[in-house]
């Protein structure tokens, strides 16, 4: 009887085993690497439903090589540490790539495993030094600091011709990215920077650094940071009755901006890609509407849509091919040119940046809505 019990045992073992092998053949799986909880937390969870919606609705029209997308979501918390967990488990889930990270310093932490992993990651952080190390495994569905710069170098100089500009940055390598970046374009016009300060993220109250800045009189604050510290910024600036411009970076566009600036952020300016309801294209209209349709909001910013972007080419290029080989995938993708997303014709270059950058500049209104002045 022992023997007959340990025989069915056995049996039933490989038969669970056959049943989770066929299961695993059966699914294609995409990792979600983002801030699902906190400070950034509404552009992780647009992220990941952005993900999910796609993948839904590529499983109702019998998803991709005959198999259904499951995703995976690990939630970074924008911080450098908690990447590097979620790049070691994506990878154990077997996961063929990675969408995400929001920020630069969580996306640069999981690179390194993804890359020894071949799995790849397609991401919205901006910092130049992502494609620096030219992993194949990666792309930027975004656009890089070095970009931006250059177009607010010459905005502030050109257009604007502010003659006293002030820059403020946090200590996290985006923000720094950008800071650099702008800065060495402006002095490449030959600006008058009278003022280049740091602030600790988090720490609320900036009064003491928009002071000394006050005493220097400037034309114009520029942040390039998150809007968590920018709306803070503003209505801070506000209250010490500082009357120069407020510009804030790409990262600044976010609702929570508005709600942290109350009534300071009328006759903000940001500097950003064009935001999800200017976008002109059709699947960008109808992407909007479907997410509206089953979440009940729209996406926090153009970040989430971005990051939607990279999936979709990665999806592109499978049907393209009919593989899942991460390799051919991303070889595909690096002679990638005006692919139809929702952000735009998406094209890469060899290094896994996106090219045909554009940018709008915003002043948010006594509505609190945008209107596009550059």
């Amino acid at each position: 009887m022992k023997t007959v019990f340990t025989k069915l045992a056995a049996s039933i073992a490989v038969s669970a085993a056959l049943i989770s092998t066929a299961s695993a053949a059966d699914v294609v799986k995409f990792g979600v690497q983002a801030p699902i909880t906190g400070q950034y937390a509404n552009e992780g969870q647009s992220i990941d439903y952005g993900v999910r919606l796609i993948a839904e609705q590529y499983n109702n029209n019998g998803g991709i090589l005959g198999k259904k997308i499951e995703v995976v979501t690990c939630d970074d918390e924008g911080t450098a540490q908690k990447a590097a967990i979620c790049a070691r488990r994506l990878v154990n889930e077997g996961v063929i790539a990675v969408i995400g990270s929001y920020t630069s310093g969580a996306t640069e932490a999981a690179q390194t495993t993804y890359y020894r992993n071949k799995v790849l990651q397609t991401s919205d952080g901006t910092s130049d030094s992502l494609t620096a190390k030219k992993y194949w495994t990666f792309f930027r569905n975004s656009f890089q600091n070095s970009a931006q710069a250059e177009f607010t170098a010459d905005y502030f100089v050109n257009v604007k011709k502010y003659q006293r500009i002030a820059i403020l940055s946090d200590y996290s390598s985006y923000s720094t990215g950008l800071a650099d970046s702008v800065i060495a374009e402006l002095k490449k016009l030959n600006a008058n920077i009278v003022a280049v300060e740091k602030i600790k993220a988090g720490a609320q109250n900036y009064t003491a650094t928009l002071t000394k800045l006050k005493s220097l009189n400037p034309d114009v604050i520029y942040y390039a940071g998150y809007y968590n510290e920018g709306g803070l910024l503003r209505a801070q600036q506000q209250q010490l009755r500082i009357e120069a411009d407020f510009v804030g970076g790409d990262s600044n566009d976010n609702p929570d901006f508005i709600k942290l600036a109350g009534d300071s952020a009328p006759g903000t300016i940001l500097i950003n890609f064009p935001t999800p309801e200017f976008l002109p294209y059709d699947t960008a209209k109808k992407f909007l509407a479907d997410y509206r349709a089953k979440y009940d909001q729209d996406p926090a910013s153009i970040w989430a849509l971005m990051n939607v972007d990279g999936m979709l080419a990665i999806l592109h290029a499978m049907q393209e091919l009919q593989t899942e080989d991460t390799k051919k995938i991303s070889d595909f993708l690096h002679t990638l040119k005006d692919f139809p997303g929702i952000t735009g014709p998406v094209s890469f270059r060899e290094d896994g940046e996106r090219v045909n950058t554009k940018f709008n500049v915003y002043e948010i209104q006594g509505d609190k809505s945008y209107k596009i002045i550059y």
